[in-house]
């Protein structure tokens, strides 16, 4: 017997041990609502914490700027989760995300870690994946956010294209975009489709019932917001109970939402559109997008564009704009918008969809085919493997 224990630890050395990787996740768009990258992350830890198994090869470290959240699956110890602040000071994002969060990596002898937002800290010294997309070239361009904030992006963003070790987008038509204007060779990009929350329930699709158009997502001036609304008052005497709701905080400079419903409504003569600037609760929102008649969704730019196609997986026919990426995405099963900057095309756009019922039907009736390639699950299976590619870089 101990002859053998003397084998059996003489022998045991030479069996590989499974390393242990270190991941850092810059996490501060958790601390806010969740719109986009926040809302992706949150997508990403929950999954994260259903997977018992990576316990046995990951720890992952969430960077916080300001405090942590409080989401349950946080809670989960394969999370070590770290607020980056100096004392006495207010939180700043710079030092935050070019200061604290590099040496953080360091400090913690981090392995790779991942920057959802876009940029790339200006010291960061270790192995990073970076997602980048075509709309944040946009946004620096031609947006309308405050100087600071584009000119953040021209930097980080043109920072991370260079210098990022992998970088990863959402679509085929967002790689093929952003290797153009960003000047990346297409194989440092990695395509991952992005996830979306699939229905509980089978979806009914009784349309008479239905008795608004709906627009959700941060009304950004590329998004149309406004267009939308002129489109809806061209249209609306020949839909006198259709209603237009908006979800989503105006983000045009100077806002221009509020005092733009006030005229429509006054024109119509009644309260025929509505803007909420934020929806907390998931469940409520995915009610209301349940019973809207259409979804309008019209981006000049997005990498993927998760709105519409949600919308979509709860029976909601949405309408988007004509391009490669809602061809990719949709094969067919939307209505569409040659020209998104141009009112009366989109009121055309509305007309024709509410008025072919027959397609409407074929479009829902089509939907789980196209929604069941965009898995919340699949999307992190995926994050995790580039994450082990990431590690083995030498």
């Amino acid at each position: 017997m101990f002859q053998n224990n003397q084998n059996y630890v003489a022998i045991a050395p030479l069996i590989p041990q499974r390393l242990m990787y270190k991941i850092a996740i810059e996490c501060h768009n958790l601390e806010n609502k969740r719109w986009g990258i926040g809302r992706h992350l949150s997508k990403i830890l929950e999954e994260i914490s259903k997977k018992s198994e990576l316990a046995k090869e990951f720890k992952f470290y969430l960077y916080f700027k300001g405090f942590v959240p409080d989401d349950p699956y946080l809670n989960n110890p394969i999370f070590v989760k770290k607020v980056l602040k100096l004392p006495f000071l207010r939180p700043s994002y710079n030092i935050f995300f070019h200061v604290l969060l590099p040496l953080a990596c360091l400090r913690d002898k981090i392995n790779a870690t991942f920057f959802p937002g876009f940029m790339l800290p200006l010291f960061f010294l270790g192995k990073s994946l970076v997602v980048l997309t075509n709309d944040v070239y946009y946004e620096y361009k031609f947006g309308t956010h405050p100087w600071k904030y584009r000119i953040s992006y021209l930097l980080f963003s043109n920072w991370a294209a260079k210098r990022a070790t992998k970088i990863t987008t959402f679509t085929e038509s967002a790689k093929k975009e952003i290797s153009q204007l960003f000047k990346i060779p297409p194989e440092r990009i990695m395509v991952n489709y992005l996830g979306i929350d699939q229905p509980n329930k089978p979806i009914t699709y009784n349309l008479k019932l239905r008795t608004y158009l709906l627009y959700v997502g941060q009304a950004l001036p590329r998004r149309r917001a406004k267009e939308t609304i002129q489109a809806f008052e061209i249209l609306a005497d020949k839909f006198p109970d259709l209603k237009l709701i908006l979800v989503g905080q105006d983000k045009y400079n100077p806002p221009i939402l509020k005092s733009l419903i006030q005229e429509t409504n006054k024109r119509l003569g009644g309260q025929r559109v509505m803007h909420y600037d934020y929806i907390d609760k998931d469940e409520d929102l995915k009610f209301l997008i349940a019973g809207a008649k259409l979804f309008i969704y019209l981006s000049t730019s997005e990498a993927m564009g998760l709105p519409p196609l949600e919308a979509l997986a709860l029976g909601t026919p949405p309408l988007v704009k004509n391009n490669d990426l809602n061809k990719e995405i949709y094969e067919g099963s939307a209505f569409f918008v040659q020209d998104e900057t141009d009112p009366q095309q989109i009121a055309s756009a509305i007309e024709r969809a509410l008025n072919n019922r027959q397609k409407m039907e074929e479009v829902i009736l089509n939907s789980p085919r196209i929604t069941s390639k965009f898995n919340w699950e699949k999307h992190t299976e995926k994050l995790i493997q580039i994450f082990k590619e990431l590690c083995s870089i030498r």
